[in-house]
């Protein structure tokens, strides 16, 4: 509320100033590079031998009509992306190559974005930020050096929007499906005098294509700063309130596929009640096995920064820049026929059974210092950058309701742990144009992680981890230009990262840093009417840690070393100018992901037939060469052809394909999910009346030929059988199901 009120306070002061401003004294070209400077040190260049993409505001205002930022960036090459919810809104996610959003380095103008626990990117917590802007760039492989976590399969690179020279205020207010709505306004001063203030408020809502999986999100972006042609300082701070029903369950196999007996089968397996059955029975494709009408993650999220460029003279550079993030929440859940020992095990009582309601917590402080300088003169680009970053997190739980026949505190702390990481990193990075043709590439980093974590898990197992882990990354390459439209790459990169706090505290065996030796050639082609890039890259990895397909209590998953394992594959890219007002643009990627060996684990337990008692409980190993790794297709594909039948109106067909994806790494048909093949349309228009600045009205039809199709799921295989007996092993398959023919229709007023 605190920070509604200040943003309100905001809003009137800058109001004012939309009505004093004044015409603007500075050189656009000189502010423009000083603004480049934030970012120069971390960003990739167009003659850089890494394989990148960057995607504008104007390119992501067409579509940015609610759903999360992920959703947003699914046309890039080699992206993947889901959505919990089922309809982009809420929790969503994204892999690149195959890669995890744990294993993709995000930042913020520079500042590191992943969660420096679990190293994942939640943008559910930063709601329509995509409003906030400028532009993005992916960076795919290891990419250059940048500050937070190693980039295992891409980096992404947000950069907030540039200050407008002008006054402005602009508001979008959209509908959709599923009850979706979003609400923003954005207002900004200009430049007046050097100084300028501007920000955004925002709220997003939407039930979710999956049963109760609503979203309840707001948020909020303020900056005010000074800017001339040789300093920029710039104030922001940003954040949001997330409430989201959880729907981490998924969808049973059964389920989605319409199979009554297998319906039936996994009731009687899973010992269903009544309750649960029905709701099995009723629900189809869009069950959630929840149904507590307060089963949510409630979480909110603060970001405080400040960044300081100063353009020395017309060679060198430098930028420092601060961040406070402050984070804290809960999710919320209801459990059936749970024991006091589970949350009190040295409780007299500990055997009595009774329902619980629990809030499971996290309060968290990240601290960031990051730091460039540049020289660029005569064809050398020099960087010399870094940061240290500081995380203090508190995990603890609590009861808040119980229906025990004995009295357990409430409100208590059942569990309580807390984790310490310092991460340092260096780089040093050079660009030279030996030559017209000849471009050559270098860049080392140095990093240094510290992790402690010290406590109870909510297991109730015990925490004690203190590792230190120091990586050297180098990466060099060279660039060729053969004419003034055709240029050839080739580029070494070493990335290593540390295991993240769940690989550290739930697994049984110690997890090993994992390391990456990426290479990578590429060709480009770029005229006025087309373009066509390829991009060959082999990623060697050492020790990595691949999904296992399953997940733990929370709905993250769980994770193992394997020895030895690649990536490799081609990236094609092209687009082409067909018509004045005809265009189009498409991306494939075909890749082999593989595990050369690793050993799979299925537990035993069987059982007496008569009293049903456990009777043993083993590990039954399986050795696997050759195979795929989990989440990684072998084809990822995608096209818009765009059309402009007449000035302001845009109308685009959008086409994703996704091939077959394995849920773990056995290479098993019975644990996959199938290959899909989506459609979108969407299309814009602006008109310009004189009262107004600009209306513009967005219509987004998703997935127009109702296609029934997964984008994420999990599995898990064990045996259950008789004493005896030679049944086989029962393999659970749980999916994610997408939304079917769905819309978001949005108008944008600019004044």
């Amino acid at each position: 509320m605190k920070n509604l009120m200040l943003f309100l306070t905001f809003l009137m002061l800058s109001s004012g100033l939309c009505a004093q401003q004044n015409e603007v004294l500075q050189d656009t070209t000189k502010v423009q590079q000083l603004s480049e400077v934030l970012l120069s040190a971390t960003r990739a260049k167009d003659k850089t031998p890494v394989a990148f993409t960057n995607i504008s505001k104007e390119e992501l205002e067409s579509i940015n009509l609610g759903q999360d930022l992920p959703i947003l960036l699914d046309q890039m090459p080699s992206v993947v992306t889901t959505s919990d919810a089922g309809a982009g809104v809420g929790y969503t996610g994204i892999r690149v190559r195959g890669s995890d959003a744990t294993r993709v380095n995000v930042t913020i103008n520079g500042i590191p974005y992943n969660d420096a626990d679990s190293q994942g990117t939640f943008w559910v917590n930063m709601p329509d930020f995509v409003s906030s802007v400028e532009d993005i760039q992916l960076q795919r492989g290891v990419g250059t050096s940048t500050n937070g976590s190693g980039a295992f399969g891409a980096s992404l690179n947000l950069k907030t929007l540039e200050p407008s020279k002008v006054g402005y205020a602009t508001t979008t207010n959209a509908i959709g499906s599923y009850n979706t709505r979003k609400h923003n306004v954005s207002i900004g001063s200009g430049l007046i005098n050097n100084f300028y203030v501007e920000g955004r408020l925002s709220k997003i809502l939407s039930d979710g294509y999956i049963d109760r999986a609503s979203s309840d999100l707001s948020s909020f972006y303020v900056e005010g700063g000074f800017l001339n042609d040789k300093t920029s300082v710039k104030v922001m701070v940003f954040g949001g309130l997330e409430e989201t029903y959880q729907s981490w369950y998924g969808t049973p196999e059964a389920v989605v596929k319409g199979d009554k007996q297998g319906i039936q089968d996994f009731i009687d397996r899973n010992y269903l009640s009544p309750e649960e059955a029905d709701n099995l029975l009723n629900s189809g494709r869009t069950y959630n096995y929840y149904t507590y009408d307060n089963e949510i993650d409630h979480y909110e999220q603060t970001h405080y920064q400040l960044h300081l460029s100063h353009q020395f003279n017309s060679s060198f550079s430098g930028n420092i820049s601060g961040n406070y993030t402050r984070g804290k929440g809960y999710f919320e859940q209801y459990k059936k026929d749970e024991k006091v020992g589970d949350y009190f095990p040295n409780d007299p009582n500990a055997d009595e059974d009774g329902d619980i309601i629990r809030r499971r917590w996290l309060d968290n402080d990240f601290y960031a210092l990051v730091y460039s300088l540049n020289y660029a003169k005569d064809g050398l680009d020099v960087h010399l950058g870094g940061g240290y970053n500081k995380y203090d997190g508190d995990h603890f739980g609590e009861l808040i309701w119980d229906s025990f026949p004995v009295e357990v505190p409430i409100r208590t702390d059942y569990y309580t742990s807390i984790s310490e990481k310092h991460d340092y990193n260096s780089y040093l990075k050079a660009e030279y144009a030996l030559n017209s043709n000849w471009y050559v590439f270098g860049d080392v980093q140095y990093r240094r992680v510290a992790y402690e974590a010290l406590g109870v898990s909510s297991e109730l197992f015990p925490i004690n981890v203190n590792r230190t882990f120091n990586f050297f990354n180098p990466k060099a390459g060279l660039t060729y230009t053969i004419d003034n439209y055709n240029s050839v790459y080739g580029s070494f990169a070493v990335a290593n990262r540390e295991p993240n706090r769940d690989d550290l505290t739930k697994n049984p065996v110690t997890p090993e840093p994992e390391r990456l030796f990426d290479y990578e050639f590429g060709y480009k082609l770029k005229t006025p009417n087309y373009y066509a890039t390829a991009n060959l890259y082999y990623m060697d990895y050492k020790d990595q840690l691949v999904l296992t397909g399953d997940l733990d209590g929370v709905g993250d998953p769980i994770r193992l070393n394997v020895d030895r394992s690649y990536r490799a594959g081609i990236e094609l890219q092209a687009g082409v100018k067909l018509l004045e007002n005809l265009r189009l643009d498409a991306n494939a990627t075909f890749s082999q992901n593989k595990i050369k060996n690793f050993d799979y684990v299925v537990y035993d337990i069987q059982y007496d037939p008569v009293t049903y008692d456990e009777v043993s409980y083993e590990a039954i190993v399986t050795e696997y060469e050759d195979t795929d790794i989990s989440f990684s297709p072998n084809v990822i594909a995608g096209g818009t052809l765009r059309y402009s039948p007449i000035e302001n109106l845009n109308l685009g067909f959008i086409s994703k394909y996704v091939g077959k994806q394995y849920l773990d790494n056995t290479s098993s048909d019975r644990k996959s999910m199938d290959a899909y093949f989506v459609n979108n349309l969407n299309a814009s228009y602006k008109i310009q009346p004189t009262w107004i600045k600009e209306i513009a009205f967005n219509l987004l039809v998703n997935n127009i030929f109702n296609s029934e199709y997964v984008s994420n799921g999990y599995t898990y295989s064990y045996y259950y059988r008789p004493v005896g007996s030679n049944d086989d092993a029962i393999t659970e398959n749980f999916y994610y199901p997408q939304a079917t023919t769905n819309f978001l229709l949005g108008m944008t007023l600019k004044f």
